[in-house]
């Protein structure tokens, strides 16, 4: 689900959509194809790997003709990265072909009816069931047939389609996924991303949510699902490549913190069903669930912070006991775990290796694994009993904030779906925090336009030597997740305490100007984090506040950043935000190497 390129005019495509593909790996991918319509049939050339392997099989393209043609870098998310789970996907006569950006929701429903119907698939993803669709009810109108199809798709996508029966047009459409289409003389582009034609032209429409384009060689036609003509307005791009690719961004980091919202949306909205949370990629049933007495969560960095804060969420809602290990501690403390313990475990990339060697101990002991990861295929995936992908996309900067966000999503899905089956969560308190969880990309939007504020407040505080974090309760949990991200990419010392610890020792660090982010979301416990912040201010601390719209009687205590009120198993996902854009604008203003910070790596495959 990650880069789309096309081309319709008089030149060989297959080079130009290979260069496109090439623009695009900054994205992430794990398989990349090409088709191309050679005036008779559809030819597709498609490898599991890299752009690189896609070029080996076709001579750099020229092995492939044709004027017209798509192509796509894959990032699974349904179906492991192979060859024939690569895009473009073929109907099963060959004649619609299809690239595809987004997640059908309800593939599944359509894939049971067509097979019913006689159509054979190929593959296990999502988009095969567009291309059979597009086959299915095609009676000789192309466009008709491609609106009738968008009738029955439940998701967002960016669609790419070409067909044998209209030779000279590329179709388009967007929904929820960004695509673009490119102008040229004789010529004209589709893409994902401005970065993948640039070498070809910097003119360009943006398409908006269910529009259709046409496009042709002598130009480009618009219209929505009516056939309505829709007449856009003309963008130039001025960005440079590298610009181009991060979105306009200066870093990848940046880009992905404002990606949070639609990353939990794609996390969260297939999963909700009429109000319901479903969680089909679980195969544990009520009678099944009742048995274990522990959960144990497993995960190192901040995967391990969101175990923290699952840990605080499972135990309310669930009334189950729950540790939260560093994965490269469990296997040393000979750990009671057995076949009555749930095991979760959480890694970005699915290749972390001491989380792995900590998941396969839990299995050696007899625990059952549910594993949540972003990477589809990877070890940790593929080894555990259950695996809930998060969704999240490709994240390029080494310090987590997308990954994290949608990790935390899954433990809420979790917490719902667990409390429901276990009768631990009461029907009306259900019904609302689902509800809540629906509307949570919106509240990040929220926080997100209150970004100049928490610029303004790193200004004053990125020359400082030494940073405390201090929090309680969900507070605390969230507080790490604040403190490694400040220190890993600006490298300022920070710390994170559980408030109450303060005076136990390291208040004695305290002292006139030293930064104090004290996070005050968790509404039981307000007085008393109102306290610990008096009791550092008395010390010289200069106090930074993170605390819910409804308490502004605590911007006395110090610059106060304020979020939505939601309920509290919610709250860790809009407190993140004003931390990650707390240590990016900190870091920023130091000059530091944000994406590629030093002596780190993305995905930890040692111990």
């Amino acid at each position: 689900m990650c880069g789309i390129v096309g081309y319709i005019g008089f030149e060989q495509a297959g080079p130009f959509l290979l260069d496109g593909l090439q623009a695009l790996e900054y994205r992430g991918y794990d398989s990349a194809g090409i088709c191309l319509n050679d005036g008779s049939k559809l030819i597709v050339k498609k490898a599991k790997g890299k752009v690189f392997d896609l070029r080996t099989l076709t001579h750099d393209g020229h092995d492939t003709k044709g004027t017209v043609g798509i192509g796509h870098t894959r990032w699974a998310t349904h179906g492991e990265p192979s060859d024939v789970n690569a895009h473009p996907h073929l109907s099963e006569s060959g004649r619609f072909a299809v690239v595809h950006n987004g997640i059908i929701e309800n593939y599944q429903q359509l894939k049971n009816y067509l097979t019913a119907k006689g159509v054979v698939f190929r593959s296990m993803t999502d988009t095969e069931v567009i291309a059979q669709l597009m086959e299915y009810y095609y009676k000789g109108d192309l466009i008709e047939t491609v609106i009738r199809v968008l009738e029955k798709l439940d998701g967002s996508y960016a669609l790419g389609v070409i067909s044998q029966e209209n030779p000279d047009e590329i179709i388009a459409v967007r929904k929820e996924s960004p695509l673009i289409i490119g102008l040229g003389e004789n010529e004209n582009f589709l893409a994902s991303d401005v970065t993948a034609i640039l070498s070809k032209t910097r003119t360009i429409y943006r398409m908006e949510n269910d529009e259709i384009a046409i496009l042709g060689r002598e130009g480009v036609k618009i219209i929505n699902t009516d056939k309505e003509e829709i007449h856009k307005e003309i963008e130039t791009i001025d960005w440079d490549v590298n610009a181009a690719q991060k979105g306009g961004y200066e870093h990848f980091m940046f880009k992905e913190i404002m990606e949070q919202p639609k990353a939990i949306s794609d996390t969260i909205a297939p999963r909700i069903k009429n109000g319901r949370v479903v969680l089909d990629e679980v195969n544990l049933s009520a009678e099944e669930l009742k048995q274990f007495n522990k959960i144990n969560i497993l995960a190192c960095g901040s995967a391990y912070h969101v175990g923290v804060v699952a840990k605080y969420i499972f135990e309310k809602m669930l009334r189950i006991p729950v540790e939260a290990d560093l994965a490269s501690e469990f296997r040393y403390r000979d750990p009671i775990v057995n076949e009555k313990t749930l095991t979760i475990v959480i890694s970005q990339s699915g290749e972390t290796a001491d989380t792995k060697e900590a998941m396969k101990e839990a299995q050696r002991r007899g625990s059952h694994v549910i594993s949540i990861v972003n990477v589809v295929g990877s070890s940790i995936a593929v080894e555990s009993d259950d695996v809930i992908y998060t969704w999240a996309g490709p994240e390029i900067a080494v310090a987590t904030t997308k990954a994290y966000s949608t990790q935390l999503a899954v433990v809420y899905l979790l917490a719902l779906y667990f409390g429901d089956m276990l009768g631990t969560v009461v029907p009306d308190e259900y019904k609302a925090l689902v509800q809540e969880l629906e509307d949570l990309p919106n509240k990040i939007e929220t926080v997100l336009e209150n970004k100049e504020r928490i610029q303004y407040l790193a200004s004053k505080l990125f020359n400082s030597k030494d940073v405390f974090f201090i929090g309680r309760n969900i507070d605390y949990a969230l507080s790490l997740e604040g403190s490694l991200k400040l220190k890993e990419i600006s490298y300022i010392h920070s710390e994170a305490y559980a408030a109450g610890e303060l005076k136990h020792g390291t208040i004695s660090l305290i002292e006139e100007g030293t930064p104090v982010i004290a996070l005050a979301t968790h509404e039981e416990l307000i007085a008393k984090i109102v306290s610990n912040i008096e009791e550092v201010k008395t010390r010289g601390a200069q106090v930074m506040c993170i605390a819910c719209d409804n308490h502004k009687e605590l911007e006395r205590v110090g610059e106060t950043i304020f979020i939505p009120r939601v309920c509290d198993m919610l709250l860790p996902s809009l407190a993140v935000i004003p931390l990650q854009l707390f240590a990016y604008y900190v870091a920023s203003l130091k000059g530091c190497d944000i994406d590629q910070p030093r002596n780190l790596a993305k995905s930890v495959t040692v111990e």
